[in-house]
């Protein structure tokens, strides 16, 4: 997974260009005509979304903006790549503007937490992936 990461009153002060658009509208093709492109998409400014904080025994909610946050996470693209290299080679090929960065993740798969979570657990989170796989496939 490609994390956008951003300083969000940074970007609201500068506007991106209008040739950013055509820009990322190239660097989503190109992922699309690799065959890499799983899923991926932009986030609204943290104003129009909410905190939700566990914190005590009750989750609390706070609507945005985040403005203690330094650091936003504002879009995001799962890709389907064989290692963390060709990951990192799809990131460094983003279209971004100086203080933008792109978090480079590994997306867990139920094998990962095999011995760790319960049998049942594993059951359970198989029949929910078909499950899924049906509603949505």
């Amino acid at each position: 997974m490609l994390l956008l990461k951003y300083d969000e009153a940074a970007q609201a002060a500068t506007p991106p260009d209008p040739a950013l658009f055509e820009e990322m509208a190239k660097f989503n093709t190109a992922m699309v005509d690799a065959g890499v492109l799983l899923a991926g998409e932009g986030l609204l400014p943290s104003a129009k979304g909410a905190l939700v904080s566990f914190d005590s025994e009750e989750p609390t909610v706070t609507d945005g903006p985040f403005a203690e946050a330094k650091e936003l996470v504002g879009g995001f693209w799962i890709l389907g790549v064989d290692s963390l290299s060709d990951a990192v080679s799809w990131a460094r090929r983003a279209p971004f503007r100086d203080g933008e960065r792109i978090e480079v993740r590994r997306v867990s798969e139920p094998e990962d937490f095999e011995g760790i979570a319960p049998p049942e657990v594993m059951e359970a989170e198989e029949e929910l992936r078909a499950r899924q796989a049906q509603q949505h496939g």
